[in-house]
């Protein structure tokens, strides 16, 4: 069970913040930044809440929609665009300083999951396997992958045989396949290897 050892190690305004979406072929990379109102965390988020890989897509759903009405949420994103421009590490930077502004406070610290601190208007913790250790990095990480994977079920519903509706965009055998036979779309990560491979096929940057 997670609980807020960590955050309490710290004065002031505490954010966790988490990303989804570093590794897939397609899509954006999302970030989130959360700050728990301690007092106002329902029981069952403080027993069950977790890194959002350990939970169903359901009980992700569920939770954010908890947290939206009890903690303070920024949400921010890097699109294809930035990520091939940038390389991935930096765009990923690019969404938590998104999300940290869209908080509408700046915090006094701020716990990122990983190794790697991005450049914020606060302190900067980092907290290596931090989504199944702190309270608030695991619900950044939760609000990142319901947010994101809602945005690639909306693709889907544009750009179909992708399999995006359940792979996400993710280099599965399915979506690789469909690289293959329809071409890249607006929304692969051009950087990324698998897509390079296929830029010789049809693409379908006009549809």
């Amino acid at each position: 069970m997670l609980d807020l050892s960590i955050e309490m190690r710290f004065n002031g305004l505490v954010c966790g913040i988490d990303e989804a979406g570093r590794g897939p072929l397609a899509g954006p990379v999302v970030a989130a930044a959360v700050i728990l109102e301690r007092r106002r965390l329902p029981r069952r988020l403080r027993d069950e809440l977790d890194d959002s890989k350990k939970l169903s897509a359901e009980a992700r759903a569920e939770f954010a929609a908890m947290l939206r009405r009890c903690a303070r949420i920024g949400i921010g994103a890097a699109s294809v665009g930035e990520i091939d421009r940038r390389n991935i590490l930096q765009a990923t930077f690019v969404a938590m300083r998104r999300a940290v502004a869209a908080l509408g406070v700046t915090p006094e610290i701020a716990l990122v999951d990983g190794d790697r601190a991005p450049p914020l208007p606060c302190n900067v913790h980092t907290v290596i396997g931090g989504d199944g250790l702190s309270l608030s990095i695991a619900a950044a990480s939760v609000i990142a992958k319901v947010t994101r994977d809602r945005i690639m079920h909306r693709l889907a519903q544009r750009y179909g045989g992708y399999g995006w509706q359940t792979n996400v965009g993710y280099g599965t055998a399915e979506h690789q396949a469909a690289l293959r036979v329809l071409g890249p779309t607006p929304h692969h990560r051009r950087s990324f290897a698998p897509v390079q491979l296929t830029l010789g096929f049809d693409s379908r940057e006009s549809a």
